[in-house]
């Protein structure tokens, strides 16, 4: 992923098993959430990144465990 320097914007390059794939996204009234600059990687789980696509706060989802029913029928 790559940032813009005013946040606004997003480009996401990716492999899709045949090719190269670019993704680019441009908020026009707000701007997206990124982490400080610095020279650490951030990983991100699929929720996250969908979050970061959408300009959400990717750093408020949490994935919650889901217990199977104890009792079926």
């Amino acid at each position: 992923m790559f940032r813009a320097k005013r946040a606004d914007r997003i480009k996401i390059v990716w492999w899709d098993g045949s090719g190269v794939c670019l993704y680019l996204k441009r908020l026009e009234k707000a701007t997206f959430c990124w982490p400080r600059i610095g020279h650490h990687r951030v990983q991100l789980t699929p929720a996250q990144l969908m979050a970061l696509v959408d300009g959400m706060d990717w750093k408020r989802v949490r994935t919650v465990p889901v217990r199977p029913p104890e009792i079926v029928g």
